[in-house]
């Protein structure tokens, strides 16, 4: 699990994102480099990419926050049936 509480981001820290996100969009628009715009947000060059791609296929929109991660589908006793079976 890649947060081991289960907890994920924080609003704020989504909030966060979806600003520096939005900051990449309006530079993509005055034709900025990715190097530029990564070193300037202080980012990784691969998200800048990715971000760019999106902006290029849904523009402004394609930056927001995706929202919440969705919950498991399964119950807690299904999950200790499939450890079981696992194990």
């Amino acid at each position: 699990m890649r947060y081991a509480q289960g907890g994920g981001l924080t609003a704020e820290r989504r909030e966060l994102r979806e600003r520096i996100r939005y900051e990449a969009g309006e530079r993509f628009t005055r034709g900025e480099e990715t190097a530029l715009i990564a070193k300037n947000l202080r980012v990784n060059g691969r998200s800048v990419k990715r971000w760019r791609r999106a902006w290029r296929e849904g523009g402004m929109d394609a930056l927001a926050s995706a929202g919440l991660a969705k919950l498991p589908k399964q119950s807690d006793g299904q999950f200790a049936e499939l450890e079981e079976e696992l194990a």
